[in-house]
């Protein structure tokens, strides 16, 4: 298979509703391996919380799989994610899967399997770390098993219509990595495409305003064109859409929603309708990810990131109205 054209992206697209959701992770794991391995997958904290989601507005939800857990629990992982895709559908929810990812604030720690480090307390997402991570990553040995996996969960869902489409590497270059992502990046598309998915592939730029190999990358790899902004309107607009919109494909926008920088629900949900980004706002219900205080300074008002208190009401009514009304319209 061959990266979609642009009239075979907005064909699919024009088919596709505009998806409103968030980026997801249960509100009682510290991160994508907690969240994910045997020992704390909490079915019932799922089943809740995106329970709430639908209640809220939401259509989508954008999630994190990570390697570590496949290579050690297997076929339990990929059922515990057709669980996760059956609650998600239950609800009224596409999801957005992530395979592969650069972030890391956890001092750029590699991903391990088992218990994991408790939060530290007033830091934004203290404990996330990279997948595969970035000994596996580097390591032309690890190739195959990489491809396995890659093989193992798109090939599963490959023609299944509750994923609206494959996010493939999250970051790509984060955690100063720089250009050093670019043969996986490579790879996991190419991985991708034998499993010959009806879905679009998708990776996302994210360094506002660096225009480097691996940036170009990512938009000549994908179906559909996607995006990171945290930033300002005005920045947004001429630092990712208008560069982005004159390839003529479909945008989503994986992550966004950063309030004390002015990038808010009524700032930027309108943009996203009005040129019809399908966009995931970063969070749904505040728990041990922390992800309400901001970057890199103790402070929690007003929230960075998430939507719902941890007994599911809302932050902010208003936005999620703003959310309903504007799904009607569009």
């Amino acid at each position: 298979m061959k990266t979609w054209t642009a009239a075979e992206a907005q064909e699919w697209y024009a088919k596709t509703a505009w998806q409103v959701g968030f980026n997801y992770i249960t509100s009682t794991a510290v991160n994508s391996t907690e969240m994910w391995q045997e020992e704390t997958f909490d079915e019932e904290t799922i089943h809740r919380e995106l329970t709430w989601a639908r209640e809220s507005g939401y259509n989508s939800l954008r999630v994190f799989l990570p390697y570590i857990v496949w290579e050690k629990e297997g076929s339990s992982f990929l059922a515990h994610f057709e669980t996760f895709l059956q609650i998600a559908a239950g609800n009224g929810l596409t999801v957005l899967p992530i395979l592969f990812d650069d972030c890391a604030f956890d001092g750029g720690q590699d991903p391990f399997y088992g218990k994991q480090y408790d939060p530290v307390p007033g830091v934004h997402n203290s404990r996330w770390t990279p997948s595969p991570g970035f000994a596996i990553a580097d390591d032309p040995l690890k190739q195959p098993m990489l491809r396995d996996y890659v093989h193992a969960v798109v090939g599963a869902h490959a023609n299944d219509a509750r994923i609206i489409a494959w996010d493939l590497y999250n970051e790509p270059g984060n955690t100063k990595r720089g250009n050093e992502c670019l043969p996986l990046l490579v790879n996991v598309f190419r991985w991708a495409r034998e499993c010959e998915p009806s879905q679009p592939l998708t990776a996302s730029p994210w360094r506002t305003g660096v225009y480097d190999s691996t940036y170009y990358a990512m938009l000549e790899l994908s179906d559909v064109l996607s995006f990171h902004s945290y930033n300002d309107p005005e920045t947004t607009l001429s630092k990712w859409v208008e560069p982005i919109e004159k390839y003529d494909k479909p945008m989503f926008v994986t992550e966004w929603l950063c309030r004390e920088r002015g990038n808010t629900f009524e700032s930027h949900l309108p943009l996203w309708a009005e040129k019809k980004i399908s966009c995931w706002q970063w969070g749904l219900v505040v728990g041990k990810t922390q992800t309400n205080l901001w970057w890199g300074e103790n402070k929690c008002e007003p929230w960075q990131h998430d939507t719902l208190h941890p007994d599911g009401t809302p932050y902010r009514p208003e936005e999620l109205a703003l959310m309903r009304e504007l799904r009607e319209k569009y």
